[in-house]
């Protein structure tokens, strides 16, 4: 019996998991406006675990979400993390932000397009098929008429950006579902036991959160 505590910080979604096996047993989160994860992170830990009565020695890992997001979010998030890890003396699992994002979505045909918002017409995105394998690598890209215009089959789109995305990515194969805003924890549960079931862990003195703050002009063809 393996349990995992999973962090996700990356965007304005504060959120907390406690997992048994893969399986999520409790998921505590908030979203706001303002940025409220340096008050409500530890919170929802200590409720968590006194809720599920589960003791911090009972914890055999710390999963946090890595990645891309925002710059404060991610450092409170794996500061905390990290601290546990030391702490406890348990290894740290990191997870694909927009891997997350993606999992909250099942589609039977097509692929999943998730993306973070990072101010004006950015953003942070990847691509997964139906099976959530990334066909696609992490982007920071300027969203533009153009952009994904080599897709063809159904995309699903996923994040906190559709409304302003929507507005551009007008092509028929293009679906917006605007209620999946935000990454959660609970969505870290599966991802973060595979990982542990097969040691992939990651240095706790030197890992770092994945940024990529640079970002892709594409150029208008017309």
């Amino acid at each position: 019996m393996s349990y995992i505590l999973n962090i996700e910080t990356a965007t304005r979604n504060c959120s907390v998991a406690l997992a048994k096996d893969g399986e999520t047993i409790l998921c505590k989160e908030i979203a706001e406006i303002g940025y409220s994860h340096a008050e409500k992170l530890h919170v929802f830990i200590y409720e968590i675990l006194k809720e599920v009565n589960i003791h911090f020695n009972e914890i055999k890992a710390i999963a946090v979400s890595q990645g891309p997001g925002s710059y404060t979010g991610l450092r409170i998030g794996i500061s905390a993390a990290k601290g546990f890890c030391y702490a406890l003396d348990i290894p740290l699992i990191a997870i694909d932000t927009l891997a997350i994002l993606a999992h909250q979505v099942k589609v039977e045909e097509g692929i999943i397009i998730p993306m973070i918002d990072a101010r004006r017409m950015e953003v942070y995105s990847a691509v997964f098929d139906s099976n959530y394998k990334k066909i696609r690598d992490v982007k920071a890209e300027i969203i533009s008429e153009d952009s994904f215009a080599e897709l063809s089959e159904n995309s699903f789109f996923v994040g906190d950006c559709q409304e302003k995305c929507q507005e551009v990515l007008t092509k028929e194969n293009f679906k917006f579902i605007p209620e999946i805003k935000f990454p959660s924890a609970k969505e870290m549960s599966a991802l973060s036991f595979e990982k542990f079931a097969k040691n992939q862990f990651e240095d706790v003195a030197y890992f770092e959160p994945f940024y990529l703050k640079d970002f892709m002009l594409t150029t208008p063809t017309k």
